[in-house]
């Protein structure tokens, strides 16, 4: 290793630590981390407190107790409302064209809902794939519930409640008395929607509640369920948003534990997202106040992927009445779906915060659907959507292939240095820019197309994980076009790899070193040999990134590959002629040249003279 790179590793060393450095908690962050752990080593041992003083009160009830004395213990305790805390629950189902969604008159709350046209693939130990009709929630962990603090000190849960139905073809209400008054939950189901209108309201109860209180207490705890086969993606993506009304929605940490709590924000909604689902509830009368959000993320052999709380404060009205309007969502992170609710539900698909989440979804999401419109097979369209990008930069293609050309005309007189001034790299480098103003070369030519095609690419990579529009689509070997494609499954996992290995990723790792051997062999890389090695070895080391990605990105990779070994092949066999080039650069010697420098050329070429001078020192007093 010469001293050049020995001076190039000092300095990336040193820009390493500068990012570190810069990117460093400050004490105010360090002090908020420190009290978001604490907050969910409180909220866990909370839980567990509750799970283990639930587990004991089956243990105290050794004898059977009638329905009757159970009244009259719990009215001591609850007044007028323990009367509706006693009894059995019934199931009810209502339906649409999208979807069944069941509901129990004990809690009346939604117990789950059933997707007619979105299907779940779950995967035994000996590979063979089943397909069920996907269901949300259709856990008995969750909690839906609305906490009232009675006078005698109680806290009632309206999830514990006993609730009489009346059915109609697409409504359902619920409703539990309490001989003072009544607590009611109401459901529509919209035709041909993933939407609910809910209605919460309390009627007369609020006397038997203790008049210090004002507020009354939501919450939605949801153990998210796994949906998909690859779930390093799903629980990447799985996390609860939430929406402040005067700000964009946010999130709780996607990769770990989180806490968000604000006493002094109002939420419009929250929502439990997975991947491709979410179920949302949106206030259409009054926000949420002293809002809780957690997330707590499972271990990869758990059952469910995260737990997600959501909590907030409901104001009471000063009548005997409250009513509380709702939306519910319970299906697809479909964005056309989303945007009509017009309240930002939609940045739930994480299509990316920046100019590349715009580019996704007004540039790339509507091209893709409308190429989808007319042809069926996705991946189809990316091949046709690849075409299309490659021709329309074309003309930038064009100039760096005719660069690439005129600088491989030239490497036999870049040979000539190489051989004159081996033991002078920075005079070698001073002749090589020289001969490329001579003959009117831009070493930097080949960089513009790369360069344009960075927004889209780094865009890409974040829609094929985030759109619902490549789930289970199969293309060629590959079966779920937002998941990876796995055409060997290992009988051990290789670390960072995993226990698979994925042939688009590696048909793109193999074409990548295809394209770079053909498009740099005629290139002059003796100044700098490491580069010629390091080339290489990013696809090889990018194998262990994209192996577990979408097969989309990767099959949109690798025919873009494709892509650029056909345009390159054919320029330069076909369009390209070496005489023509040589002439070309023969004319361009020949022409007077008029130097313009500007102050960053001038700096580098004496930055370079004194370079030369410390060299020449050097030389003279060995």
């Amino acid at each position: 290793m010469d001293r050049n790179q020995s001076i190039g590793f000092a300095l990336l060393m040193m820009l390493f630590l500068g990012w570190y450095y810069v990117n460093a908690p400050t004490a105010e962050e360090i002090e908020r981390q420190k009290f978001i752990q604490d907050s969910v080593e409180q909220a866990r041992a909370k839980t567990l407190q509750e799970n283990a003083d639930e587990t004991k009160i089956p243990q105290t009830q050794a004898t059977p107790v009638s329905d009757s004395l159970k009244i009259a213990q719990l009215s001591n305790t609850y007044g007028a409302l323990g009367s509706a805390m006693v009894g059995e629950g019934q199931e009810h189902i209502l339906s649409n064209s999208l979807m069944d969604v069941s509901f129990n008159s004990k809690g009346g709350i939604v117990t789950k809902s059933v997707m007619k046209e979105h299907m779940q693939i779950t995967e035994d130990e000996n590979k063979v794939q089943t397909k069920t009709p996907l269901e949300l929630l259709g856990t008995d962990k969750g909690k839906f519930e609305y906490i009232l603090n009675t006078k005698t000190g109680g806290k009632i849960s309206t999830q514990d409640l006993v609730y009489q139905t009346q059915k109609t073809e697409n409504s359902i209400v619920f409703t539990a008395n309490s001989g003072a008054g009544t607590i009611q939950h109401s459901y529509t189901l919209l035709p041909d929607s993933y939407t609910l209108d809910y209605t919460f309201s309390i009627d007369g109860v609020k006397q038997l509640l203790d008049p210090s209180e004002d507020k009354i207490r939501f919450r939605w705890h949801e153990h998210l369920k796994k949906l998909e086969l690859n779930t390093v993606f799903e629980k990447f993506y799985s996390t609860i948003y939430f929406k402040p009304d005067d700000d964009n929605s946010d999130y709780c940490n996607c990769r770990s534990d989180d806490i968000e709590q604000d006493e002094d924000i109002k939420v419009e909604w929250m929502a439990h997202t997975n991947q491709f689902f979410n179920t949302s509830i949106i206030s259409k009368t009054q926000n949420f106040t002293n809002t809780y959000f957690e997330t707590v993320v499972f271990d990869d052999d758990n059952e469910y992927i995260k737990l997600a709380k959501g909590e907030g404060d409901l104001a009471l009205a000063d009548g005997d009445k409250s009513t509380f309007e709702f939306q519910m969502y319970l299906g697809p992170n479909e964005f056309e779906r989303l945007v009509k609710f017009d309240n930002g539900i939609d940045e739930i698909i994480p299509f990316g915060r920046s100019i590349f989440g715009t580019i996704n979804r007004y540039v790339i999401r509507p091209s893709f659907n409308f190429l989808s419109s007319l042809i069926s097979s996705k991946g189809l369209v990316i091949i046709l959507m690849i075409f299309i990008i490659k021709m329309l930069l074309y003309p930038l293609t064009y100039k760096m292939l005719h660069s690439q050309a005129k600088m491989g005309a030239l490497k036999p007189e870049l040979a000539k240095l190489t051989d004159k001034f081996k033991d002078d790299p920075s005079k070698k480098q001073m002749e090589t820019m020289k001969i490329y103003r001579e003959y009117g070369v831009s070493p930097l030519g080949g960089c513009m197309p790369m360069i344009v095609q960075m927004p889209i690419w780094y865009a890409l990579f974040r829609f094929f994980p985030a759109s619902i529009t490549f789930r289970q689509e199969s293309f060629l070997w590959a079966t779920d076009l937002s998941s990876y494609d796995a055409f060997v499954n290992l009988p051990f996992d290789i670390p960072f790899l995993g226990s698979h290995l994925s042939l688009f990723t590696i048909l793109w790792a193999v074409s990548t070193v295809i394209y770079t051997y053909y498009n740099t062999k005629h290139m002059d890389m003796s100044a700098n040999p490491a580069m010629k090695y390091v080339q290489y070895a990013m696809p090889l080391m990018f194998l262990f990134f994209f192996n577990t990605y979408s097969s989309g990105l990767t099959c949109y990779m690798f025919f873009s590959n494709l892509f650029n070994i056909i345009q390159t092949v054919v320029t330069k066999k076909f369009v390209f002629n070496d005489e023509k080039i040589l002439a070309e650069l023969n004319k361009e010697k020949n022409k007077p040249k008029v130097v313009k420098k500007n102050s960053f050329q001038t700096r580098l070429e004496e930055a370079m003279k004194q370079q030369q001078e410390i060299q020449r020192k050097k030389q003279k007093r060995k």
